[in-house]
């Protein structure tokens, strides 16, 4: 390197520090504010809640409208995220209960909605995560809803009609699957595999390509996967980067989903609703008399009101054979003025409306 080089290196070199040594000040000035912040809730209220998601939301949404590259937006959210994230566990850490054990998608989707200062708790089951919220034990609650390529979560939905939670947010997913095994494993000498049910539906093509007379073992998550065969030998789990790290386990293969676009979307459950952030989804369950015509008359109003229907899935009710209900999902918010229209038309209609939340649409 010539000596020009080296003088340009080191001046990059000492405005990075400079830069960095901004950056500390800026970030210590805006967790001191949110100190501030705390403070001033507390004084007024002692029971003041801390985390507003419509206030993130539109605080990472502006982050990203303002964002010049060279990073990409989402990745600059990110790091705000953490930062947003570092500065309220000052005024107050925020408990979250996921569907476990450790090291599952939804601990990672919920890192992902809350940043790495939230502190989480795996629960055994998704009704747990809905009794855990209830009663007052955590903050909020990460649960599973739908896959893009396995369909709904109908457990999930199922325990949102005996529950008076709302829905606070959402977050979606990508999910990468892995085959990975103990250090003490050959690839040549797997005969088992272990993994989730969905995990395997997700991942079945390449199986049949790759492994087709190894014994597919069903588990109850990909993190007792991992677990499993961090003990064994000859076998291997499908899982993800975050059980791979916590077992300490090695790739056979990455991404071995059959649909390189496979996304699991999660639902953010908590005890408040949620004002506008702007950007905002709806979601209902909707109980209809059981009559010729009743999902048109239904879904009529939301057409003839220009509002967009992303998701609209059926599931039995508890009241009767053969009647069913209607969960459904929308863009706006409840205080939007079209849509307490549309919500006052279907009330009308239906033998029973719910409303499970109005919450910013993920931002990532």
């Amino acid at each position: 390197m010539s000596d020009s080089s080296k003088q340009d290196l080191s001046a990059l070199r000492e405005r990075i520090d400079d830069i960095d040594g901004e950056i500390l000040r800026l970030i210590s000035e805006r967790a001191e504010c949110a100190r501030e912040v705390a403070e001033t809730k507390t004084a007024s209220d002692p029971k003041a809640v801390f985390y507003r998601p419509e206030r993130e939301a539109q605080v990472l949404r502006r982050v990203m409208e303002l964002n010049k590259g060279p990073l990409d937006s989402e990745e600059m959210a990110r790091l705000f995220r953490e930062i947003m994230s570092a500065c309220l566990a000052l005024e107050q850490p925020i408990k979250v209960a996921y569907l476990g054990p450790e090291g599952t998608f939804t601990q990672q989707a919920a890192l992902k909605h809350f940043g790495e200062s939230a502190l989480t708790q795996p629960m055994a089951a998704i009704d747990e995560v809905f009794r855990e919220v209830e009663a007052g034990a955590v903050n909020y609650g990460v649960v599973p809803v739908e896959n893009s390529t396995e369909g709904v979560i109908n457990h999930t939905l199922d325990s949102f009609m005996d529950s008076s939670l709302h829905i606070c947010g959402e977050v979606v997913l990508r999910i990468h699957h892995h085959l990975l095994v103990a250090d003490n494993t050959l690839k040549d000498k797997v005969s088992r595999i272990y993994s989730h049910p969905q995990s395997f539906a997700q991942c079945r093509k390449w199986l049949d390509a790759h492994f087709p007379h190894a014994e597919r073992v069903p588990v109850s998550s990909n993190a007792e996967a991992a677990r499993l065969v961090k003990s064994e030998w000859h076998s291997a789990a499908i899982a993800g980067d975050m059980a791979a790290k916590l077992y300490g386990l090695s790739h056979i293969a990455e991404k071995i989903e059959d649909r390189p676009d496979n996304s699991t979307r999660f639902l953010i459950i908590g005890n408040q609703e949620v004002p506008m952030s702007g950007t905002d989804k709806t979601s209902l369950v909707v109980a209809m008399r059981n009559q010729p015509g009743a999902l048109h008359d239904l879904l009529e109003p939301f057409h003839r009101h220009q509002i967009d229907l992303t998701r609209l899935e059926t599931r039995p009710s508890r009241t009767g054979v053969w009647n069913y209900v209607f969960f459904i999902d929308f863009a706006g918010h409840i205080d939007e003025p079209r849509v307490s229209a549309v919500l006052e038309e279907v009330r009308l209609r239906a033998s029973e409306v719910k409303v499970l939340g109005s919450y910013p649409q993920g931002v990532l």
